[in-house]
């Protein structure tokens, strides 16, 4: 058992050695570890700058002179300031001069004394998905104010507001502000497993399809160690890098929460050891099943060219989950936490609002993607004893 076990670690060191000594195998790892937090930190800043703009919001109003009283509450209100409105609202806002324009009619004044409606039009562009956010502010600003100047005229006429208003709706939030939150970055379980999948791919694909395209595996074949030995030491050391890049991109991922302004989001997000632990628990085991997929996936390939083709059709499969998520809320079920990679992006997303998961899906995920990957492992394995596959270039 210990002789078998040795022979597998100077596989793994021999291909982790020749792997880094390849410029190509560390930007792979840097690039894949890199790039989820650089865009969490991209995204959720912006979204923060956004929701600062709705907070202090300048609105364009043609023919303010025509109501005093509706110019002077909207400046009462906080972060709002009123302009003069463009000769041609509608050509501002279609030239994106303007995100919206408030146009108030001549006889504002006199429907307004004789009770009447006043039509105000609100010029926007639906089409822009950046003002969208200003324009339901403008509109939300606009229906309260008519809501109070309502409300003043009931009472003004000795009927209670309450009349018009039959219902009260209490909204009742169960949910804890680390699951909302979660919510707003359910990309992050994406990118963690992401870096799963690139972390080591370049490993996988050159310790097997690149060997062959060489001429360098027969050598290899050649010495007396087993052909389970050869194949779990290569897709050993790919494991490896892929748990490296997972615990670099968890690791950035969480720091730029630290870092980036939450607060401006209304986030309020806890981050504590228990989390971290849960994070990784819940990824590692999917760098073993990754991995082996890239690894026998790539054994077939009969160059390096050949076997990156392939992988770009694999690298769809962990988003996945992550796509139909944001598109269909997915509902956590007991059955899906040992689905492979659907297992995985939940346990994430379960540690990221806060829940507790519980251990036994964490041994259910995890074991199920441990089996996965040996019997891969042993596909390999049974490659490798091919000649079609040794000799075949």
């Amino acid at each position: 058992m210990i002789r078998p076990v040795a022979q597998a670690l100077v596989v793994v060191r021999k291909e982790l050695k020749d792997a880094f000594r390849d410029r190509r195998a560390i930007y792979s790892v840097l690039l894949g570890s890199l790039v989820g937090p650089i865009l969490v930190g991209v995204m959720i800043s912006a979204m923060a700058d956004r929701q600062r703009e709705i907070e202090d919001v300048a609105i364009p109003i043609v023919g303010r002179v025509h109501a005093p009283a509706l110019i002077a509450w909207l400046e009462q209100q906080t972060g709002v300031t009123v302009l003069d409105g463009p000769a041609d609202a509608e050509a501002a806002v279609r030239g994106q001069r303007e995100a919206v324009v408030v146009v108030i009619p001549e006889d504002y004044a006199e429907r307004f004394r004789a009770s009447r409606p006043v039509e105000i039009r609100v010029v926007s562009d639906g089409s822009r998905a950046a003002s969208r956010p200003k324009v339901q502010r403008v509109l939300g600003l606009l229906q309260r104010y008519g809501s109070e100047v309502g409300a003043m005229r009931l009472i003004g006429r000795g009927v209670s507001p309450a009349v018009v208003r039959p219902l009260d709706l209490v909204e009742v939030e169960v949910s804890s502000a680390q699951q909302r939150a979660a919510v707003i970055l359910n990309f992050i379980p994406l990118f963690i497993v992401l870096a799963a999948f690139t972390g080591g791919m370049h490993i996988a694909t050159d310790a097997t399809a690149g060997e062959r395209e060489r001429g360098s595996l027969e050598p290899l074949l050649v010495n007396p160690a087993p052909r389970l030995v050869i194949a779990s030491g290569k897709w050993m050391a790919a494991a490896l890098s892929a748990m490296l890049s997972v615990g670099i991109t968890t690791l950035l991922c969480l720091a730029v929460l630290r870092v980036i302004p939450l607060q401006d989001l209304g986030i309020r997000f806890r981050l504590g050891p228990d989390q971290v632990a849960g994070l990784v628990a819940g990824a590692l085991p999917l760098c073993f099943l990754a991995t082996a997929i890239q690894t026998c996936l790539a054994t077939f390939a009969r160059s390096f060219k050949e076997a990156q083709s392939y992988m770009g059709f694999l690298i769809l499969v962990p988003m996945l989950p992550g796509v139909l998520s944001a598109v269909y809320p997915i509902a956590s079920q007991p059955w899906m936490y040992p689905v492979p990679i659907l297992g995985q992006h939940l346990l994430l997303s379960d540690v990221l609002g806060g829940k507790a998961p519980g251990v036994v899906m964490f041994i259910a995920a995890a074991a199920t993607a441990l089996a996965a990957a040996l019997v891969l492992v042993g596909l390999v394995t049974a490659l490798l004893r091919r000649e079609r596959i040794i000799f075949g270039r």
